[in-house]
């Protein structure tokens, strides 16, 4: 029952808590970005059929390239602490005397004296795996990221999908002859996209543990700024082209 508790408790909805930070990440970057284009087309009077095509065409395109990106951050990382730790298990076995008193530093730091210092400072280095995890936390205070490139990459890129469609949905459908009025199409994507912030926002504030209604105001202001922007250079370039 105890294991099943601390299962739940790594879990937030159906998302394991430690990948919910990509989610809201390619989430929130999804939305904001293809509302943007929506809202730019829009400034600019172009067709469904360009709104639609240029929506899914960043849709895609911006989603892999910021899984990409994601998967070589958390690769270097990863990367970064294999090879300080292999460095560590170097000199732990090749300078040991050395390494040995950094422990007895940091360790004498935080208020070990006497009998008790050297204990603890035996203790650690009679095991080489946990005397080189100690010196990996305390001395360059790293600590190994469980998450995979490879997951982290495709949370992001499903996300950014998922979320990053919402603000189409209505052009989707007016091009399938929904019987949607042109005229009302930005104002129900902009009511799609806000609901979709609005979730992804709360959520952000789950893992954050900020303030609710805070964490999705600040959502909604981003992606709000972005998409002005977006109409009033699209508006702008369309009188400049006309």
């Amino acid at each position: 029952m105890q294991h099943h508790e601390v299962q739940s408790e790594d879990k937030i909805l159906f998302f394991k808590k430690e990948y919910i930070s990509e989610f809201v990440y390619g989430g929130v970057d999804g939305a904001i970005t293809t509302f943007a284009v929506v809202a730019g087309a829009e400034g600019a009077s172009l067709g469904i059929s360009v709104v639609i095509i240029l929506g899914l065409a960043n849709l895609i395109a911006d989603g892999f390239s910021m899984s990409v990106g994601n998967y070589f951050s958390t690769k270097v990382s990863r990367d970064n602490f294999d090879r300080h730790k292999a460095r560590e298990y170097w000199e732990v076995e090749h300078l040991g005397a050395t390494e040995k008193a950094e422990i007895r530093e940091i360790y004498e730091a935080k208020g070990f004296k006497g009998d008790l210092l050297d204990q603890v400072v035996e203790v650690i280095t009679s095991d080489k795996d946990v005397w080189v995890d100690t010196m990996m936390k305390e001395e360059l205070e790293m600590a190994k990221d469980d998450k995979t490139p490879v997951k982290t990459a495709s949370v992001t890129f499903i996300s950014f999908i998922i979320v990053g469609s919402i603000p189409l949905l209505a052009y989707i459908f007016a091009g399938l002859d929904s019987g949607i009025a042109g005229n009302e199409l930005f104002l129900y994507s902009s009511v799609l996209t806000g609901i979709a912030l609005t979730m992804v926002g709360a959520l952000k504030s789950l893992v954050t543990e900020r303030n609710m209604p805070a964490g999705i105001a600040e959502t909604l202001l981003l992606g709000g700024l972005a998409a002005l922007l977006a109409y009033f250079v699209g508006d702008m370039l369309e009188q400049v082209f006309r």
